[in-house]
């Protein structure tokens, strides 16, 4: 199996790419952007749909033959405002050219054509806590099952507290058996703040088979193509980390491992 912790390529450019070929599976796809005031860049979407977020900073987008304007105002991911993001079809070109240094994710799937360009947020996206005691954390979804944007894209960011707990109870998401259970590949973009902190990561079967566990660092990916896949931030280092799911199914049906399955 590929490594699933992937250090970014640099601080520059394109820092992480991911493939389904690269990750050994089918559905997910996720590109990084780090660029400085003023560069370029464009690219197609090909076969896949794409959610460009722009996780930190400002630029201007044009997308699927339309101009988007400046997409953009959290300058620190940390400030935990809506993020502005842009739904684009499959079959489509995109262009950012950046207005201050900023950070772009590019989330792709298999698009079917089934969904127009659009903005998501910043209006529509709130702030919600899930968990509580050491479980809390805060969540944006930007498109998750409940915004019907996208052909097969799940995107959602999370915010956690110093030395709380998230993705817990633990739960996988592996198996093709809806309703009671749907296929999700997932990545996991990690952010820490303080930067030069750390968080933990496992990724692990009920059988053991697969059983990782894994020091991730400011800008690090995990790639999580079955198993369990808690993660936690040690007290002193808050973590946010940006979602991307996608499968056969666009649904997001999970079972929790036994042995935390009393504390859903």
């Amino acid at each position: 199996m590929p490594e699933l912790l992937k250090r970014p390529f640099g601080t520059h450019g394109k820092v992480h790419q991911i493939t389904p070929a690269s990750a050994g599976w089918r559905y997910v796809g996720f590109d990084l952007w780090r660029l400085r005031a003023g560069e370029t860049v464009s690219e197609a979407t090909g076969s896949d749909e794409v959610i460009l977020v722009m996780v930190e900073g400002k630029a201007r987008m044009q997308g699927a033959g339309q101009d988007w304007g400046e997409l953009g105002d959290r300058m620190d991911v940390f400030e935990k405002t809506a993020p502005h993001c842009l739904y684009l079809p499959n079959g489509s070109d995109w262009q950012a050219t950046a207005t201050t240094d900023c950070t772009i994710a590019v989330c792709k799937a298999p698009g079917r054509g089934g969904h127009a360009a659009r903005r998501i947020g910043p209006d529509g996206i709130t702030l919600t806590q899930r968990g509580e005691g050491s479980n809390t954390r805060h969540i944006n979804n930007i498109a998750m099952e409940a915004e019907d944007y996208c052909d097969a894209l799940l995107v959602t960011e999370v915010f956690t507290p110093a030395g709380n707990w998230s993705s817990y109870p633990s739960h996988r998401h592996d198996e093709d058996d809806f309703p009671r259970i749907t296929y999700l590949e997932e990545t996991y973009y990690h952010r820490l703040n303080p930067a030069d902190g750390f968080g933990v990561q496992r990724v692990y079967t009920d059988d053991l088979q697969l059983n990782e566990t894994m020091a991730v660092h400011d800008g690090d990916v995990v790639c999580v193509p079955r198993g369990h896949h808690p993660c936690g931030a040690p007290h002193g280092f808050e973590m946010y980390y940006l979602n991307v799911m996608a499968g056969p199914l666009r649904k997001w049906r999970f079972l929790p491992a036994p042995q935390v399955e009393h504390l859903m």
